[in-house]
């Protein structure tokens, strides 16, 4: 599968409120941190916080993009804040096929290629599969076509009754681990996409034969792995997520490199064999 045209996520509503103040309380909040605590790692005081959240102080852009910082706020909604604040965004969001962007597409996909025979894919904030390397295409042989195009969802080749669901043998704990990835994900982007693929999802039926919710065994596991069947062999894998260091641009903030690293020796020689 190669790389594929990803679309922007849907703009986050702000809260009731006025300006950015509302805003920065909500991420204060939902990090946990007290007015005091922000102000001494952002070189202000509480009483100037305070101010900013009740809307009796505009901050200026420096000091939104600083506490948004200090707040881990991810880049698309640091650009919500500082257009609250009245302020013009201050990161570009490139469409993945951009020029501008070619360094970057093509070093992902040498890193997929790199990690082959073991599955590895990438996926942007919505889970839009962008990019892709064989080992997933081994995992998706006889996925309908349906569930293929135009752009394929992670979430949705995993779970659909016609994907992957009815071959993953522990489905009930891998798909309860997926659910709630995707509501962390809502909780901090707030997307309407993204929303409207968790409700999707959540209403498959569980296919025949899918588990029993028993504990995967062996029941002593370094990471929960994904057990799947693959032409009469049961391989497990566990998976790793990478995103961007300190990303500047939207569009690379919110793309993800997942990669599958086989859970056991038989897992790993048979996906060499099928590499020599």
């Amino acid at each position: 599968m190669t790389a594929a045209s990803s679309g922007p996520a849907a703009s986050p509503p702000a809260p009731d409120g006025k300006g950015a103040g509302p805003l920065l309380r909500a991420w204060r909040e939902r990090r946990r941190v007290s007015q005091l605590e922000l102000a001494l790692r952002a070189g202000s005081s509480a009483r100037h916080i305070s101010f900013v959240e009740t809307g009796r102080s505009r901050p200026s852009e420096e000091m939104v993009l600083r506490l948004a910082e200090h707040l881990d706020v991810p880049v698309r909604e640091r650009n919500a804040l500082l257009l609250a604040a009245g302020y013009a965004p201050h990161y570009p969001q490139t469409p993945l096929e951009d020029p501008a962007l070619d360094a970057l597409r093509d070093g992902m996909q040498r890193l997929i290629q790199g990690y082959e025979p073991y599955p590895a894919l990438v996926v942007d904030a919505t889970y839009t599969v962008v990019a892709a390397n064989r080992g997933i295409s081994m995992l998706l042989e006889g996925v309908p076509e349906s569930l293929l195009t135009p752009a394929p969802k992670a979430m949705r080749l995993t779970l659909h009754p016609e994907g992957l669901a009815p071959r993953i043998r522990n489905l009930r704990e891998w798909r309860g681990h997926l659910l709630e990835q995707m509501a962390r994900r809502i909780a901090l982007h707030r997307c309407d996409a993204l929303r409207e693929l968790y409700e999707e999802v959540t209403a498959y039926p569980a296919p025949a034969g899918a588990d029993d919710g028993r504990p995967t065994e062996p029941a002593v596991w370094f990471a929960l792995p994904m057990r799947i069947e693959h032409e009469g062999r049961v391989l497990s894998f566990v998976s790793s997520i990478s995103t961007f260091n300190t990303p500047m641009d939207v569009t690379v903030a919110e793309l993800a490199i997942e990669t599958f690293l086989p859970a056991d020796p038989a897992t790993a020689k048979y996906l060499q064999s099928l590499a020599s």
